[in-house]
């Protein structure tokens, strides 16, 4: 692990995203609330926060980080079809948040797949990123502009 000793406590904030896209027929389960498994958004939203409490257990050289704030969200998109997921976490500390946002974004989005692989094998998780990261040494940063 790299040492963040030296490193001033700030607060620190990263943002991420992504997607996952599946059969019109799947996300009218999800949209309807008629998944057999239940709230498929509500317990996806639980569970990203659920992953990005656990990233350091996940990924081996991760600090573990006292999260102040982990925020979920989930829009549906009827035009794709499927699931846009963003997340927002937050911390006062030497190191950032990064890694705990991108694990909360695929975590949900695994979710997602699980509760609905019964309907739909073919579903696609594509686009996870970072979008933005504020805090520390190297200030803001926000992600180009993909089209």
């Amino acid at each position: 692990m790299v040492d963040v000793r030296a490193k001033a406590a700030t607060h620190r904030v990263a943002v991420a995203g992504g997607t996952i896209r599946m059969q019109r027929e799947t996300f009218d389960l999800i949209a309807g609330g008629t998944a057999k498994k239940g709230d498929v958004i509500g317990v996806a939203r639980v569970a990203a926060i659920q992953g990005a409490k656990r990233t350091p257990d996940l990924i081996p050289l991760c600090h573990p980080i006292a999260l102040t704030r982990v925020a979920v969200d989930f829009e549906l998109d009827a035009a794709l079809p499927g699931v846009h997921c963003r997340v927002t976490a937050e911390t006062v500390g030497a190191t950032g948040v990064e890694m705990e946002a991108l694990t909360a974004v695929q975590v949900g989005l695994l979710t997602i797949y699980d509760m609905c692989k019964a309907a739909d094998r073919g579903m696609v998780i594509e686009g996870v990123r970072l979008l933005e990261k504020r805090g520390g040494k190297s200030g803001e940063w926000l992600a180009p502009v993909v089209r």
